[in-house]
C-alpha cells in the first residue's frame, strides 16, 4: 500500500499556509452569518487535534458544535506530540473518554483531525459501545506507513522503530460503528489517498471537500458535514428510542 501512495505535491505543501489564512477568514464570515436552527440533544462531542497542535486548533469546530446544541470537549492533553510508544496517547485519551462518559452517561461522538483522527478511530475500535460515531478530517489511517510531508518532523522527535508494528499494520481496519472520513485532494501535508475508508458501506463513508489540510477544522463545508452527521445520528438514536418505548415493542 505504501508503495502505491505518494506524498502530496510540493505545490500543495508550500501553499498550505496562505490557503489556510484565506480559509480562516472564510470561516469567520461563515460563523458570523450562519443561522443555527437545529437544537441538539446535548450529548458530548470529543474533538482531538492533529500532530503538534493543541485544542486551540479545534476551537472553531467546538464553538460550532456547541452552537448546534451539543457539548463539545477538547482532549485537554496539551500539544499532540504523537507519543505512541506503548500507545501512551491512546491510554491517556481513554482516561479522558471515561471522564466525559461518567459526566454524561451517554455515548460520545468522536471527531479527529489528522493524527487525531487516527486516534479516535482506534478508540472506537477498542470500545465501540461508548461511542455514537466517528468523524475524521484529513487523517491518514488508510496506511500506517504512508509517506507524508510531516514524516521527517515526526522522525526528528520520535524513534518510529519503537512503535508497535502490529498496531501500525492494523490501523486501516475499520471501526465497527458509523464512521465518516473527510478528505481533500488539495491536502499538502498527508496523502489524501491514505485518508479513505477502504470499503464504503452502510457504516463507513468517505466525503471529499475542497481546502487545505491545516484549515480542515474551520472549513465551512466540513462544519456543515459535521452538522449533518450529528443531526442524522441524533434522529437515528431518537427513532431507536421511540421504537423501544412503544407499547408494541413489549407485546
Amino acid at each position: 500500500m505504501a508503495n502505491q501512495i505518494k506524498k502530496p505535491s510540493l505545490f500543495w505543501f508550500f501553499t498550505e499556509g496562505m490557503r489556510a489564512i484565506i480559509e480562516h477568514i472564510g470561516c469567520l464570515i461563515f460563523m458570523a452569518r450562519y443561522r443555527f436552527t437545529h437544537k441538539g440533544d446535548g450529548h458530548p462531542v470529543l474533538a482531538v487535534p492533529g500532530f503538534l497542535c493543541t485544542d486551540y486548533s479545534m476551537r472553531y469546530l467546538r464553538k460550532f458544535v456547541n452552537k448546534l446544541g451539543y457539548t463539545a470537549y477538547g482532549w485537554e492533553l496539551g500539544r499532540n506530540m504523537c507519543d505512541l510508544k506503548d500507545l501512551n496517547d491512546l491510554n491517556r485519551l481513554n482516561a479522558r473518554v471515561d471522564e466525559i462518559y461518567r459526566k454524561h452517561n451517554t455515548k460520545i461522538t468522536l471527531i479527529g483531525w489528522s493524527m487525531g483522527g487516527v486516534y479516535v478511530r482506534e478508540l472506537a475500535k477498542q470500545r465501540p459501545h461508548l461511542f455514537r460515531q466517528v468523524i475524521t478530517m484529513g487523517s491518514p489511517f488508510g496506511d500506517g506507513y504512508a509517506p507524508t510531508n510531516g514524516t521527517w518532523l515526526f522522525e526528528l522527535l520520535h524513534d518510529s522503530s519503537k512503535i508497535d508494528d502490529n498496531w501500525r499494520r492494523q490501523i486501516p481496519n475499520p471501526a465497527p460503528i458509523r464512521t465518516t472520513a473527510i478528505y481533500t485532494k488539495q491536502d499538502g501535508i498527508v496523502p489524501w489517498a491514505a485518508c479513505l475508508e477502504k470499503i464504503e458501506d452502510d457504516l463507513h463513508q468517505n466525503i471529499e471537500v475542497v481546502g487545505s489540510h491545516w484549515a480542515l477544522g474551520m472549513n465551512p463545508t466540513v462544519l456543515k458535514i459535521v452538522e449533518d452527521k450529528l443531526v442524522a445520528q441524533q434522529e437515528a438514536e431518537n427513532a431507536v428510542s421511540a421504537v423501544g418505548n412503544s407499547p408494541l415493542a413489549y407485546s
